[in-house]
């Protein structure tokens, strides 16, 4: 669990919210505009409205309390990078940003931000390579190429053990997971047979996931 201040809550900023607090994170959300909070107090621990460029305001949420400083906003850029300076001045541990273009990420980055995110960019990436192949079901991109998929078993692999298949050396995959019946099972053994209706966890680096959901 994380003490969490979030600055900005527009419709990014208010499921990213959500999310963190069904997760047991604890969060303060602050927003200039009141209707902005309303429907995520019972999300929130506290809220309070003001603009946070204004340092006073800043320098009232007690910024090196929080675990995690995330700025949300996405649609003035000025306000945003002014934020993420401020926050590091005033002793933010981590600063997470938010960014609708590389050249923002690149000056967030040398004002303040530790990580800067797109979420337009990357749920376009995620639904981009779930729809165009029916076998991946979703998608992480990790570093390098290698991304976390989750995928279904091939047919020929039906009844067939991880070592039988010998999928690492085979298909330069690791399998860290299987999903079947709303239930997860981390790091099956070597001995896993694979069954129909389960969804395969696993690592791999693009080029070799493309031969796999081809067939090849």
């Amino acid at each position: 669990m994380k003490s969490i201040l979030m600055i900005g809550m527009g419709r990014f900023g208010s499921h990213l919210c959500m999310n963190l607090s069904k997760l047991g994170n604890e969060i303060m959300i602050v927003d200039e505009c009141e209707e902005n909070l309303e429907d995520l107090l019972p999300y929130a621990t506290s809220a309070k409205i003001g603009n946070c460029t204004n340092i006073k305001v800043l320098e009232s949420l007690g910024i090196s309390n929080f675990d995690l400083c995330i700025v949300c906003i996405g649609n003035n850029f000025q306000n945003s990078l002014e934020i993420t300076s401020l926050l590091k001045d005033l002793g933010a541990k981590r600063v997470v940003s938010k960014a609708n273009r590389d050249i923002h990420a690149k000056f967030l980055l040398r004002n303040g931000a530790d990580e800067v995110i797109f979420p337009n960019r990357d749920i376009a990436e995620r639904v981009a390579v779930s729809l165009s192949a029916d076998e991946i079901f979703d998608y992480i991109n990790l570093a390098d190429g290698y991304s976390i998929y989750e995928i279904a078993p091939l047919e020929k692999w039906i009844g067939k053990s991880i070592v039988e298949l010998n999928i690492r050396a085979k298909y330069h995959m690791s399998i860290i997971g299987i999903k079947y019946d709303n239930h997860t099972q981390i790091l099956p053994s070597r001995d896993y047979r694979f069954k129909e209706d389960e969804h395969l966890i696993v690592i791999c680096h693009e080029k070799d996931i493309s031969k796999i959901i081809h067939h090849k």
